[in-house]
């Protein structure tokens, strides 16, 4: 499907349901529940047979990853919420009671279903040389290998744990994984309980000998088991079960904290021995095992799932090997923009060429890190300022602020402690920050920081220039390989203005005013949207061209989803790519007659965020408003975080990001699910003889159009030349 028969395909037949069936909160689809169906159509790519088996796996691993933390944060809140006797409805109008009892029953069927799909490729796999090995399937010369491991590299690591009444039941912190065992004395059969926490430090598959080219695991709670008797001498194991806690692990942080850092670090503890709101436990587990289990870790039964199967399928990623490229995506070489290339490699002067906009991770991110490296050693660079939410352990850019802090630069630093799971990362970041010198802020104690800029001040003559990047995800070189995002940068002088009142912003808390073309939450994001859509409407009322088209992570705020329905109903053409959590009903006769919402789930993840307005010459147009942003639409985003939209002038980067980004993400059909006003989501069928047109397959083939060098941007590509093979590849 070319972009051209996209645009020109009707809108689905709205659904029949008259729109007063969908009155009130019926209006809205559950987030909770739309977040799992998500991550229903990520275990989906596991099971598709045109993804390469080790990248099927991966996505198992995904998913598993992904339900753990839904629980440890979204279900640990609903629960906390449900103590409270709070019955207070979502937008969709369920209470915290119905949510989690809906969540519960969904969850589990995914569980059980990540389960299912791991036993079909572990077979597979196995066809392929990559073995899971067992007890009973183990070699002489296996036991051998294994005599010497256990006690070389397992045994000094091991804590087993007697449990009586001078042995209290250990505390299991989140994400622990735990062998239990039901122990008998020889001498006189006397009972024993016993836990043997696994060490995350260790390996959870050991790899065994095998012939070139094969590779054979055994997993290290079957080895435990195996050598349970070496660990407890004179008892024998009688009974077994392994289980996996997720607690809690939302942080609390003091208002009026004096010391943000501090306080994190203690909230960080905190976290450790929060409640548990999932036991993972094996089905055959001997009763009186459970029971104790159970009773020392205050769980209820509807807390409890029985696992039939492997537990902790988020450590599969450790069987994805790169000793295996056969079975994983082809490689690929991210490219250098010609423009930096003409150059030899200056940054400055590509920018000072004209504006620039990079497509990562087809492009590469070694820019954004060339860009702040240079600066660090450019002597007529003056300052640097940067925020970082989430970044890399060792990450390069803190690395390049650092050296431009001990050169004698200016050098600012807006550290994002909130930015969750990442909390004691950039605690550590920030302390290297200050030991270099650099000023280290730490925004707002009420508001998140997750807007994505850094400006470099460089005197240039008598003239000070501020180059500006202005990013939709994160300074973070290593998710840049596998997250679709943008990156802007321009030496404009308003838009460097801009820059630097957001800055003074979080450091100073001085509101920003006279902003040029960028808009920033929760001051007025939110506000510029909704005016952008109400007039957009206003266009279709008057019979001119009216669209929109948008791309995010997710949409659930409610007073954007009424917006989008009021300009639907104006005449208003909406094309929505909303890769996770959609609140939004699609396709209800009277209320979103003109809104069409897919989803994009592949090689990649979409991350950015960016929205196109017709303003009345439809879409694509040179005359369109086109933006980029760090911001979801949702709540907590317009609301309660500083996020920056930028209003993007370039005629080529507009170009871009109309019709070449927007367009082949709309135009895709290999990696699209097309969603239902029942809240279903329906994948295209391939044709026979018509293959699918694959976006990602399509972006590794062609360059960004503002990143073309002396040969010019050339016209955008046609989007049939990018396909996706109809054939499974394994």
């Amino acid at each position: 499907m070319t972009h051209a028969d996209f645009l020109k395909a009707p809108f689905p037949t709205a659904t029949e349901l008259p729109a007063e069936d969908f009155a009130g909160p019926k209006r809205f689809f559950n987030r909770e529940l739309s977040w799992l169906a998500f991550n229903w159509r990520v275990l989906e790519e596991a099971k598709n047979r045109r993804v390469p088996p080790l990248e099927r796996l991966r996505f198992v691993s995904i998913s598993a990853t992904n339900l753990d933390e839904f629980y440890t944060v979204r279900v640990a809140g609903l629960r906390e919420l449900q103590r409270e006797g709070n019955v207070t409805p979502a937008a969709d109008g369920l209470t915290p009671s119905q949510q989690l009892k809906l969540i519960n029953e969904n969850a589990r069927n995914l569980l059980q279903e990540q389960n299912k799909v791991w036993g079909e490729l572990r077979g597979h796999l196995e066809s392929k040389g990559i073995t899971l090995e067992s007890d009973a399937s183990l070699s002489d010369a296996d036991r051998i290998f294994l005599d010497e491991h256990f006690m070389e590299q397992v045994f000094p690591v091991l804590s087993p744990l007697a449990i009586d009444p001078a042995h209290p039941f250990p505390f299991i912190p989140n994400l622990g994984f735990v062998l239990a065992l039901h122990l008998e004395r020889k001498k006189d059969k006397r009972a024993l309980q016993a836990m043997l926490p696994i060490p995350a430090q260790i390996d959870r598959f050991i790899k065994l000998p095998s012939a070139p080219g094969d590779f054979r695991f055994l997993p290290l709670e079957e080895m435990l088991r195996i050598y349970a008797n070496r660990l407890f001498p004179g008892y024998k194991a009688i009974g077994h079960c392994t289980f996996r806690v997720l607690r809690d692990s939302d942080l609390e942080v003091e208002d009026e904290a004096e010391d943000l850092v501090r306080e994190f670090e203690v909230a960080l503890k905190r976290r450790r021995r929060g409640e548990v709101v999932r036991l993972t436990i094996s089905s055959d587990a001997p009763a009186l095992l459970r029971s104790t289990i159970e009773r020392e870790l205050h769980v209820t039964d509807e807390d409890v799932v029985e696992m039939d199967g492997m537990i902790g399928l988020s450590d599969l990623r450790k069987l994805v090997l790169k000793e295996r490229p056969d079975l994983l995506w082809p490689s690929f070489t991210p490219r250098v923009p010609e423009r930096v290339q003409d150059h030899d490699g200056n940054m400055f002067e590509a920018i000072k060429q004209k504006d620039m906009l990079l497509h990562h991770p087809y492009e590469t991110f070694d820019m954004v890190i060339r860009f702040l490296k240079q600066a660090a050693h450019d002597p007529d660079v003056v300052a640097i300022k940067q925020t970082l939410y989430r970044t890399s352990r060792d990450s390069p850019i803190v690395e390049a602020l650092c050296d431009a802090a001990e050169a004698g630069k200016s050098v600012t630093a807006l550290v994002e402690l909130k930015a969750r799971f990442d909390e004691a990362a950039n605690i550590r970041q920030s302390r290297r920050l200050e030991r270099s010198g650099a000023h280290v802020v730490y925004g707002f104690i009420n508001l998140k920081t997750h807007a994505k800029i850094s400006t470099v001040v460089r005197r240039e003559g008598k003239q000070l220039v501020t180059y500006t990047h202005y990013g939709t995800g994160n300074y973070h070189p290593i998710t840049a390989r596998t997250y679709t995002d943008l990156s802007f940068f321009t030496c404009d002088k308003g838009l460097g203005r801009d820059a630097t009142k957001v800055f003074h912003f979080l450091s100073g808390y001085a509101q920003p005013e006279g902003m040029v073309n960028l808009s920033i939450s929760p001051l007025n994001l939110k506000t510029k949207l909704l005016a952008n859509i109400a007039r957009e409407g206003k266009h279709a009322a008057k019979g001119k061209p009216a669209e929109i088209w948008a791309k995010m992570n997710s949409l659930i705020d409610p007073e954007v989803i009424d917006a989008l329905y009021a300009a639907s109903q104006a005449g208003v053409k909406i094309n929505l790519v909303i890769r996770g959590i959609c609140g939004l009903r699609p396709g209800i006769k009277g209320l979103s007659d003109n809104i069409r919402v897919k989803s994009i789930v592949g090689r990649f993840l979409e991350h950015s965020r960016i929205v196109c307005f017709g303003n009345g010459h439809g879409l694509p147009s040179q005359k369109a408003e086109v933006f980029i942003s760090s911001a979801d639409w949702m709540g907590r985003n317009l609301n309660r975080r500083v996020e920056t939209m930028i209003n993007c002038t370039n005629p080529t980067v507009k170009a871009q990001i109309m019709s070449q980004v927007m367009a082949a993400n709309m135009a895709d059909e290999a990696q699209s699910w097309v969603l239902a006003p029942d809240g279903s989501f329906e994948r295209p069928v391939p044709e026979k003889d018509r293959p699918l047109f694959n976006c990602h397959r399509f972006f590794l083939e062609n360059p960004s159009l503002s990143g073309r060098g002396s040969a010019g941007a050339a016209d955008v590509p046609e989007l049939t030349h990018s396909t996706d093979d109809a054939t499974p590849i394994d």
